[in-house]
């Protein structure tokens, strides 16, 4: 049970101190206390089923109350909450309430926004993620600015940058602040200051786990936060995990940490409404030999027809066809191109993607935004990706993979970095 308070933070454990003990013992978490019946654990744990039935409702009930679906009972004495968490009923707003505290923080170019379905939601985690040169810093640069504007802009509060690499750019900032287009534009009373801009860096991920847990909810109170920016969520798990050799239990330990964040950063955006935007890194995707059989025989870089019946399968279950039963629909290879925001574009599957941190991490998010990067050659002043001749640019492009709030979007749209910030370009014809 050692998990419990980590969940409930506030939790009465001393009505139940004499069975605790015994359940720690025998290794039930908190999950196994409200998913298996009460008599099996207590068999367990040898410990009266009554006791353990009382203990199973009073953890079920104060999880109502923490994710706002119930008001606290003061009359049980299980569940004696502050007035601040007892007003939490987050869950059981209702449709006008939504859209009068929605709020949203821009990017500062139109057509950007538009595509995001306005900008980046207070009250939600979003992931912008990508290889290293695609953007991600820029922009977050760029909202920790623009989140101090009023709305529509911004929030028109202070912003919170969490780094576990490089420092904070306050050079980059400032540049930003004299050169965009809108923001330059601004008188100096209105204008964001970097005084506001509050910064933590993050070694490791013990420091990590210990600042997130109680140092940013305090800062966040205090200061009125309303962006927190992390660059980036997976440089410390990498450098944490990936050094071990200790096989699915250390794949196991890790998938429990990103758990954990997840549920730390999905409570502090929603009780406080707080924008969390986190930084991703990204790897090269490898398919299984399997997989590579199905892509080579589709000839899906190539655009060439296939006689195989397996290919025929695997295009039939392309977006835009009907799928084939015989296709292994549900394997990870088909599937993770429509979450992860490389693959789900036949014309691009080189070079493909994966987002850091795994399928575990993807389901604690609520949005994922994904920037990509290919270099393009030019010749006589005609672009020619397959070359490899010519002078060469970088092409970015931002796409959204997955939110409530937006449309997803397949081909993106394509933007440059320069001294003035993030900038969309005109569509092609």
């Amino acid at each position: 049970m050692a998990d419990l308070l980590h969940i409930l933070p506030s939790f009465p454990t001393n009505l139940f101190t004499h069975l605790l003990p015994s359940l720690e013992k025998n290794l039930i978490t908190t999950t196994d206390l409200i998913t298996v019946d009460a008599v099996e654990i207590a068999k367990r744990a040898r410990l009266p089923a009554l006791d353990v039935r009382n203990l199973a409702n009073a953890i079920v009930a104060a999880l109502k109350v923490d994710l706002g679906v119930q008001k606290v009972d003061h009359g049980s004495g299980v569940e004696k909450r502050s007035n601040e968490i007892d007003q939490r009923t987050v869950l059981k707003r209702n449709g006008k309430q939504l859209v009068e505290n929605w709020s949203m923080i821009s990017i500062l170019d139109e057509r950007l926004d538009a595509v995001l379905g306005g900008g980046i939601p207070a009250g939600y985690i979003t992931e912008i993620t990508g290889e290293s040169g695609a953007g991600k810093t820029q922009l977050l640069l760029t909202l920790l600015l623009s989140a101090q504007l009023p709305s529509p802009h911004g929030l028109a509060r202070p912003v919170l940058y969490i780094s576990t690499e490089a420092s904070l750019s306050t050079n980059r900032l400032s540049q930003l602040l004299n050169k965009h287009p809108y923001l330059a534009s601004l008188p100096p009373s209105e204008k964001p200051s970097l005084d506001l801009v509050l910064s933590i860096n993050v070694p490791d991920l013990e420091s990590q786990d210990h600042i997130l847990r109680y140092q940013v909810p305090v800062s966040v109170r205090r200061h009125n936060v309303g962006l927190v920016v992390i660059d980036s969520v997976a440089a410390n798990y990498r450098a944490e995990f990936e050094a071990r050799a200790g096989g699915s239990a250390t794949m196991a330990r890790r998938s429990a940490e990103l758990i954990r964040l997840g549920s730390l950063l999905r409570d502090l955006a929603r009780e406080q409404n707080v924008a969390v935007v986190v930084a991703n890194q990204v790897g090269d995707r490898f398919f299984s030999d399997r997989s590579k059989a199905g892509l080579t025989s589709n000839n899906v870089t190539t655009g060439k027809p296939s006689s195989s019946p397996a290919a025929n399968q695997e295009t039939a279950a392309l977006p835009g066809n009907k799928p084939n039963v015989g296709l292994d629909v549900l394997s990870l290879d088909h599937q993770q191109r429509w979450f992860t925001g490389w693959g789900d574009d036949q014309a691009a599957d080189q070079n493909l993607k994966t987002p850091s941190l795994g399928h575990t991490w993807t389901l604690q998010i609520a949005a994922r935004i994904a920037l990509h990067k290919e270099s393009v050659y030019t010749r006589d002043g005609h672009e020619d990706a397959n070359s490899g001749e010519g002078a060469v640019r970088w092409k970015r492009k931002m796409k959204v993979v997955f939110a409530p709030w937006a449309k997803s979007e397949i081909e993106g749209v394509e933007f440059i970095v320069s001294t003035g910030g993030i900038k969309s370009l005109a569509a092609e014809g």
